[in-house]
This record gives structure tokens, C-alpha cells and sequence, in this order.
């Protein structure tokens, strides 16, 4: 993947086929020039992270979790996760509202996601799963990745695979696929 793929893939939006028809001197222009915006209309928003990670420690659960579902998009959401550490974010799991959670985990990286679930009450945990298996079948596998047994025999239980194995050659996801298959 080229750097200007990479750069737009961050936003998880198509690459303009335009850019493609760029020298690569003219598409590392276009880059910096998408770091530098990005970067002037981000800035304060790790600080801004931090802060109301900061502040909803001291306000019960009870107010903050509709207060965040009400006012608080998703990716902000996870921002503040992210600020919070995965002890403090696995106790706003557990109570946010499923499509709510699965929107913000959306937005966290699978490594972390999996710490949550690991540590998500296992009932609230296996809703996840099976939501993001219904709806979002290739994020729950990019997660599952980083998952420990307890979890994986989960999605295994509840995750249809196809009957052969040439039906799914292209898939980064191979490694997994195949624990999976093996627990089943």
C-alpha cells in the first residue's frame, strides 16, 4: 500500500482515483498538505481527551452513560477511551448500549477492543460478539486476532464459517479463521 493509501485509508474513506494520476513528488504534497490540516483541526483534542477522561471519574455511571449516548459521538468516544485506559473504559462497556458500543469500538484499535472484551462481563461480551458478527463480520475478526481462548471459543460457537477452505484464500484473516475452525 502506498503512502497516500495508507494516509486515506486512516480515514477509512475510498482513494480519490484522481490522486492515483499524481506524480509521487505531487502525491507526497497532497500527504503533508492532509497531515498539516489534519493536525491544525485536531489540535487540543488529545488534551480535550484526556480531561473528560479526567472529570467522568468523578460523576456516577448512572449520568454519564446516557449523557454519552445522547451528546457524545462515537469517535470522541473512543478518544476518551483510549485517554481512560482499558480498566476504566471496560466499566463504560458494560453499560453502554450495544449499537452505541459497537459504533465507538469501531474507532479503537483491536488490540484494545480485545482487552475490554476480555475483561466485559461475559454476558455483555458475548451480545458484542454476536452483534459484530452479524453486522460487522470482518472488525470482529481483525479483534479476534488479539482475543485470549475463553473469548475465541465464543466466536467460534457462534460465528459460520464457509464449508471449504478455498472460499476464503484472499482474507488477511487466515490465521485466526483457522483457530477458530479448530475450536468448532
Amino acid at each position: 500500500m502506498s503512502e497516500l493509501e495508507k494516509l486515506l485509508a486512516w480515514s477509512n474513506l475510498p482513494v480519490p482515483g484522481v490522486l492515483h494520476q499524481l506524480s509521487l513528488h505531487q502525491q507526497q504534497e497532497v500527504i503533508l498538505w492532509a497531515k498539516k490540516v489534519v493536525s491544525h483541526n485536531t489540535e487540543g483534542l488529545d488534551d480535550l481527551y484526556n480531561a473528560i477522561s479526567m472529570i467522568v471519574k468523578y460523576i456516577p455511571h448512572f449520568m454519564v452513560i446516557p449523557l454519552m449516548v445522547e451528546h457524545i459521538r462515537p469517535r470522541i468516544a473512543a478518544g476518551v477511551c483510549i485517554k481512560m485506559g482499558v480498566e476504566q473504559a471496560t466499566g463504560y462497556a458494560n453499560d453502554l448500549p450495544l449499537e452505541y458500543f459497537s459504533e465507538v469500538s469501531k474507532h479503537l484499535d483491536a488490540a484494545m477492543m480485545a482487552q475490554i472484551l476480555e475483561k466485559m462481563k461475559k454476558q455483555t461480551a458475548e451480545k458484542f460478539i454476536h452483534h459484530e458478527l452479524k453486522h460487522h463480520q470482518t472488525r470482529l475478526l481483525e479483534i479476534a486476532e488479539h482475543l485470549n481462548r475463553r473469548l475465541l471459543e465464543i466466536v467460534a460457537k457462534l460465528v459460520i464459517l464457509p464449508e471449504h477452505k478455498t472460499d476464503l484464500i484472499n482474507t488477511p484473516h487466515n490465521t485466526v479463521i483457522d483457530k477458530i475452525r479448530a475450536m468448532q
